[in-house]
Order: structure tokens, then sequence, then C-alpha cells
């Protein structure tokens, strides 16, 4: 018996010497929260497409600090009650840095369960300024905020010749605070905001919601909210005789807005949009490789996801270790290139230099507005 088992314990240590795995670095492992199910989940699905590309480039020039990258993908479903539970998730299974994030109002509850696990976050997409007020120094923003936005957006609106403004939100996060910055902005501009309704996400009709703007005399629209509820809303504006332009926020041209719109419906309507590579020539190599990798042309909701990765591999190299307190304070001093243009950051986490374009519906589609850029 002794021999047996003497014998056993020698083929047991050759083994675990000769085996790849065991003696295989440690991945280290970036965390994504997004929407895979839901009204949202097209704009999650190209997040992570866009965020898997970063790490299988990385991963094929040979890792970070000699380990592989492992992007760990969980669903939010914009949801802030699944968003807790997920992030959780995320962190049990031990990621560096959170590089997710789409709907703010499913971010905003994360914040608290990644700053008490000392994980620091690369916020993707979610861009409302409610996710810096807590002021904690563990979260950076890739795009810019709502106040930068809703400037864009005014500065826009005044050139072409707006003067009653009505803006229109669903109540949460992103589309709340958006609308209030663009209130603000467009007093600032002397244009006159007329109304600031609210409507409920998924209910059948927005008619009520038309009729009061269409009584407030506004001659432009700006609905700040996603793209599910826009649709509806400028298919009842349209059916209650407004004819005025309608533009949407980044949530609603990030998705299939125009699907369902016919073409008069969609007639006049744009949109405050973040980065789309169709519209940047800049981005053509790039666009090349992640249509190789994913096998259709990237979208809206792509840049900012690939870029999040990126600033997070950047930071894990100059901190030379996966200390949190290091990452952290690593990602605090980026200065980088990126698909977005130069990425670095404020002392409170936003972003320095944001970039938004200005869309218009063409058909089924949308065009760059060249003047608006």
């Amino acid at each position: 018996m002794a021999v047996v088992l003497a014998a056993l314990t020698g083929c047991g240590g050759a083994g675990q010497a000769d085996d790849p795995a065991a003696a295989a670095p440690e991945v280290i492992r970036l965390g994504t929260l997004v929407p895979l199910s839901g009204r949202n989940s097209p704009s999650g699905k190209a997040m992570v497409a866009a965020a898997q590309l970063a790490v299988d480039e990385a991963n094929a020039a040979g890792g970070v600090l000699g380990r592989q990258i492992e992007l760990v993908v969980e669903d939010d479903a914009c949801d802030p009650g699944t968003a807790v539970t997920a992030a959780r998730t995320l962190i049990d299974k031990g990621i560096a840095v959170s590089v997710g994030g789409y709907c703010s109002s499913a971010t905003l509850p994360t914040l608290k369960s990644f700053r008490a696990a000392r994980v620091p976050m690369v916020v993707a997409q979610s861009n409302s300024t409610d996710l810096i007020t807590p002021k904690y120094d563990n979260v950076f923003l890739v795009c810019g905020t709502v106040g930068a936005e809703a400037d864009f957006a005014v500065e826009w609106m005044k050139r072409s010749g707006a003067e009653r403004l009505a803006v229109v939100h669903d109540g949460t996060s992103f589309p709340i605070t958006l609308a209030q910055s663009t209130v603000a902005a467009a007093k600032r501009a002397g244009l006159t905001a007329v109304s600031e309704p609210a409507l409920s996400q998924g209910a059948p009709s927005y008619a009520r919601t038309a009729r009061s703007v269409i009584a407030d005399r506004a001659d432009i629209v700006y609905y700040t909210g996603y793209y599910a509820e826009a649709a509806q809303l400028i298919k009842d504006l349209r059916a209650q005789g407004f004819r005025g332009k309608i533009v949407v926020g980044d949530g609603a041209t990030d998705g299939p807005l125009l699907e369902d719109l016919t073409r008069a419906e969609s007639k006049e309507v744009y949109g405050t949009a973040m980065l789309y590579p169709e519209f940047m020539p800049e981005l053509a190599q790039w666009s090349a490789r992640y249509l190789a990798a994913v096998g259709n042309s990237p979208g809206p909701s792509t840049v900012e996801p690939y870029d999040a990765v990126n600033v997070a591999l950047d930071a894990i190299k100059r901190a030379g270790s996966l200390d949190p307190e290091a990452i952290r304070k690593a990602i605090s001093t980026t200065d980088m290139p990126s698909l977005s243009g130069r990425m670095s950051f404020n002392a409170d986490g936003t972003r320095k230099t944001a970039k938004f374009l200005l869309l218009k519906a063409d058909g089924e589609g949308f065009r760059l507005e060249p003047s608006a850029r």
C-alpha cells in the first residue's frame, strides 16, 4: 500500500509540473455590466462585441503584465436592482476594473458596491451627472456629461431658428439630468423652454404628452430618453399634428429608432449622438478590424466600450500591479490617444474633451449634419 501511495504521489507531482494550465499565469479580469435583455439589449450586445475586440487585440499582443485578459460580462437589463446583483457577481469573480455602463439609472446604484470593493470604474457610456454627485474618486466617465451634450444640442437648436423648446424626459437618471441641463442651457442661449413633461417608460401611447407640447406652442422638441419610447412619442407627435423639428438625445439615436417610423413621421427628426464610426473616416481602419472580427460593421455603442477597455489596460500596465489604489491613481492620470480622441480626465472623473455628433433622419437611417460636428 505504501508503495502504491508513493507511486501515485509521484505521478501527481509530475503531472502538475507538466500541466501547462497549472503553470499558466492568472488572467486579469475586466467586468462589464450592460443590458443584454430588454429593450436596450441591441446596444448592450454591441458594447460587448467592441469591448471583446479590445481584449482580443491586447491578448494577441501578449496581454498585460505577462497575463492574458478576460472580459467577464453580466446583464444589468438597464434595471437598478438587477444591476446591483450583477455588480456583486462581478466583484465575486475578482475583476480588476469595471468597464461597462449604458443606462445611467442602472449604473448609478452600482457605484457603492464597486466603491466598497475598491474596484475602479471606467464607465463606457453612462454619462448622467448623477454619477459624479457622490464624488467617488474611483469613477471615470469616457463620454462627455449631459451638460456638454445639452450645450451642444442647444447651440444647434439656436442656429436652426428654434424659439420655443419643449423638453421631454422619462424621469430616470440620464434623461432627467439631460433634460434639466438642456433647460438651463436654453435659458442661457435665449430660447424659451415652454415645458418639461415626463412620460412613463413602456406606455402604449404618449398622445397626452404630444397634445401638451402642441398646446404650449413649441416649435422644437427635445426628447432625452431612450429609443423605444422615442419612437412612440414621435408617432404620437406627428399624429397630433406637430410638424416642427424633433430632436432626440444619444440614448435614442443609439438604437433602432427609425425602424418603425414612416418617412413622413421621421421627417425633420434629428439626434444628438455619441460616436458613429460610419461617419468618421478617421476610424476606417478600426472599423475594418471590427468588421473582420465581429462580422458586421460597428455602429453606435462600440467606440466608447473599446476605449474604456484600453483605458483600463493602460492604467494596469502603468500601475505595474493589480493593486486597486495603484490602478485608480493611474486612471486619474490617463493621457492617451483613443478612438474617441485624446483621453484624459478632470479631477471629478469627467472627461476633459467631449465629442458629440448631430444626425438627421434619412429614410430608415441617419446621416451626419456636417456643420454640427
